[in-house]
């Protein structure tokens, strides 16, 4: 972990972005991150591109996983994090989807927050919804003073 990138953190911890000379670097994803110190997970379940009604909102990967991040942040902001804070996530796509154009609009979303988190992706035949084209889960990892929840 000597080489590891230590962005400043806000709360009692570190987070490593660790992105070994050995590998592939990747703008859409860290190899791993090591967190360090008191601090408090938060595990965000698969979301999908469903609005508030439960309605599926659009037809392409981009605008599904635009929406889909929309919703991981929400639950995130319910915790008292942020998309910064998520250490990993996976994410599930439909086989047959594009992931230029879903790594396009995530990168859209993710914008100039820094090093993103580790990522495992798996193609799967489909998804709990007929319409549903991705998928997407995280771990996210903040200081436990600093954490808030709503009941």
């Amino acid at each position: 972990m000597a080489d590891a990138h230590l962005p400043p953190r806000d709360g009692p911890f570190r987070r490593a972005v660790l992105n070994p000379a050995s590998l592939a670097h990747s703008p859409a994803f860290s190899q791993g991150i090591a967190v360090e110190g008191p601090s408090r997970t938060i595990y965000v379940g698969g979301q999908n591109a469903i609005d508030s009604a439960g309605q599926v909102v659009g037809e392409d990967i981009a605008a599904q996983t635009r929406t889909a991040l929309g919703n991981v942040e929400a639950v995130l902001a319910e915790a008292g994090a942020r998309l910064e804070d998520l250490v990993s996530w996976t994410i599930a796509l439909v086989d047959g989807q594009s992931l230029r154009d879903g790594f396009g609009a995530f990168l859209e979303v993710w914008g100039e927050r820094g090093d993103p988190p580790a990522i495992s992706v798996v193609v799967v035949a489909g998804l709990a919804n007929p319409a549903f084209l991705v998928e997407i889960s995280g771990v996210a990892v903040v200081g436990a003073r600093s954490s808030r929840t709503r009941g």
